[in-house]
């Protein structure tokens, strides 16, 4: 699994943290498990989705590749009620099925070419339990919507514990493809230094990802275009795929 650099740092997880508040989409998956049950979250970062799943009753594990994502998450979790595993998603062995497997934000995303991706799906097939689902979301691409990750539109601030007050903003440099390629501009106000995270992010169509998905294993999807449930469009703004094994 592609590991941000800034992200393999503490510091940078930190400023991460802070700022990725999952809301409607946080919500979404919490509703998807009606009873307590085995989940594992793929690309877990800082644990605020699992650290959620586990307050429910539910047992949780977060795999992740980045030292500094797990160790803030390992910090947040004082109760010590998630297993936190560093790994790749792309190969990783638990010795254990779960019933539900998560991808939030946008993780799914990072995958650059379809044997990444494939990798991943064909993982997270052998390690779910008979009936269970995998559940992900990926930026639709007709949408465009990295057209708006302009510093004007994104700029947002906030106070960070132990660092103080901190502004971010996202600006595109490139678009190919199926590719784009942003920074995350950090602003440390009280001292003016400046912290910035690179990114490349891959938009795959719904049907490279319905190939990819049949290639895995998975024998039923339903795609979902948006956190309220409704059916995918074209001009939906998300992919929510729910596969069944």
């Amino acid at each position: 699994m592609p590991i941000d650099a800034a992200f393999a740092r503490h510091d940078m997880a930190v400023l991460y943290d802070s700022f990725n508040i999952h809301g409607n989409d946080g919500d979404f998956y919490l509703s998807l498990p009606e009873i307590p049950c085995r989940i594992l979250d793929l690309g877990c970062g800082t644990g605020s989705v699992a650290l959620r799943f586990a307050d429910h009753g539910h047992t949780v594990t977060g795999l992740d590749p980045a030292p500094g994502m797990l160790a803030v998450a390992r910090e947040k979790d004082k109760a010590g009620t998630v297993r936190w595993i560093a790994g790749d998603a792309r190969d990783f062995t638990l010795g254990e099925t779960f019933d539900l497997i998560i991808m939030t934000g946008h993780v799914f995303q990072v995958f650059l070419d379809d044997a990444e991706t494939l990798a991943v799906l064909s993982s997270a097939r052998r390690h779910l339990a008979e009936g269970g689902r995998l559940v992900f979301e990926s930026r639709n691409p007709p949408t465009r919507a990295w057209e708006s990750w302009t510093e004007e539109r994104t700029r947002e601030r906030t106070e960070v514990p132990g660092v103080g007050p901190v502004e971010v903003y996202y600006q595109v440099r490139q678009a190919w493809e199926e590719f784009v390629r942003f920074d995350a501009v950090f602003t440390l106000l009280a001292s003016g230094e400046r912290r910035i995270s690179e990114s490349t992010l891959r938009f795959p169509g719904r049907k490279i990802i319905a190939r990819l998905l049949e290639s895995a294993g998975f024998s039923s999807v339903t795609w979902l275009g948006d956190w309220d449930r409704t059916p995918l469009v074209p001009r939906s703004p998300e992919i929510i795929v729910i596969a069944r094994a």
